[in-house]
């Protein structure tokens, strides 16, 4: 079994285990302190990979995340390849198109797409501090909370251990580092399926400009279902259908796939193509969405989980990569209050942060039923919808 042997010198290690968004993140943090900082990613480099797994619902980025990107000099590389979002655009069934602007005037979201963030700017930012190192193809198989030892498994059938003073966890909803805490007592944990699952699809770019107009979230409300598309600087548009996993199983040919289209998205049809939808609409299965709370999100003074480790959001909200961005600066402000010291910082990270997130979590749960509820009043109606 291998030992990892990086230089930490007398500084304190700490281990960002993922290196997705939050993980990237919170490595240019803890990095911009003075730690030692090693980010262990179950994944191969994604900014080599053909491929890319995982999930990729484009994101919108808020005042909220982009306070954190600020705070270690981020914010201007992401703003200035996001596309402002500047209202919602409706779409009927009779191809009718409808803008509703945000709630307060001037509000305006910046959409990007996941892989551009986590390759081209939060990973890399990460890497050009001296003092972090990135570790891909590292799967989390156990750790100690009383000594910071972890051991991870390569590709290889190898084994690798190393130890921090910290081990921060940020490897997502299904998080290797929370099975842990799943094993002590007084630790609080739910996690709820919602009955939608999400398709994406894209469109491409007609004669090199977006097919539709692109400052504007699109929204193709249908009773119990609904589609949306959120442009990408590529000039195509990655649409998401929601819909509950009973009518996506429905479908099975590629024919079937067109009388749907046909039925309630026929404008969408000449824009994504219809040979595109006969074949990327079987490409992967619908994927699922999870709600996750727990409490509290710390062990003594050697583990903390943030992002979706701590609290998965269902998207409905938008607010899911802005709360896990929040968690990096709110913990670094904790950080200045009491000199680092993490057996203070860590149970008042969980006490102020707990609530906050949990609340989040509820808000993105409760705009999901009225998203249902919209869509079914929108497709009944067809009257006049406005937004205070």
């Amino acid at each position: 079994m291998e030992e990892s042997a990086h230089r930490r010198g007398d500084k304190k290690v700490v281990a960002v285990v993922g290196g997705g968004l939050v993980g990237a993140l919170n490595a240019c943090f803890f990095a911009k302190r003075g730690f030692e900082v090693e980010v262990f990613e179950t994944r191969e480099d994604i900014r080599k990979a053909k491929v890319v797994k995982g999930r990729s619902i484009n994101l919108a980025l808020s005042h909220r995340g982009r306070q954190a990107l600020k705070h270690v000099g981020m914010e201007d590389k992401i703003v200035s390849k996001g596309i402002p979002m500047n209202a919602r655009m409706i779409h009927s069934l009779s191809g009718k198109q409808s803008p509703i602007p945000y709630g307060k005037k001037g509000q305006v979201n910046l959409q990007n797409s996941r892989r551009f963030q986590a390759v081209f700017v939060t990973l890399t930012e990460a890497e050009t501090y001296p003092n972090t190192t990135l570790n891909f193809d590292h799967k989390l198989q156990d750790w100690r909370a009383e000594t910071g030892l972890m051991t991870f498994a390569r590709p290889d059938g190898s084994k690798t251990q190393t130890q921090a003073d910290l081990i921060v966890g940020c490897d997502g909803a299904f998080s290797a580092v929370r099975k842990q805490f799943l094993r002590r007592s007084r630790f609080n944990y739910s996690q709820t399926y919602i009955p939608h699952g999400y398709m994406e699809l894209t469109m491409p770019p007609r004669n090199g400009e977006f097919a539709m107009k692109p400052n504007y979230l699109h929204i193709w409300p249908r009773n119990t279902f609904m589609m949306i598309a959120l442009p990408n600087l590529d000039k195509t548009f990655t649409c998401t259908l929601f819909m509950p996993f009973e009518e996506f199983e429905k479908i099975t040919t590629g024919d079937e796939v067109i009388e749907f289209f046909q039925k309630y998205f026929p404008d969408a049809i000449p824009l994504i193509g219809a040979a595109a939808l006969r074949r990327d609409y079987f490409r992967l299965p619908a994927q699922a969405m999870v709600s996750v709370k727990c409490s509290p999100y710390h062990i003594g003074d050697k583990c903390v989980l943030m992002g979706d480790a701590a609290h998965a959001v269902v998207p409905f909200y938008g607010q899911g990569m802005n709360a896990g961005f929040e968690d990096c600066i709110v913990f670094d402000e904790i950080m200045n209050q009491f000199n680092e010291d993490f057996s203070v910082v860590l149970p008042e990270y969980s006490r102020v942060r707990v609530p906050d997130d949990h609340a989040i979590a509820d808000l993105a749960m409760y705009n999901y039923v009225e998203v249902i509820l919209f869509n079914f009043y929108f497709t009944c109606t067809f009257s006049y919808i406005s937004f205070s």
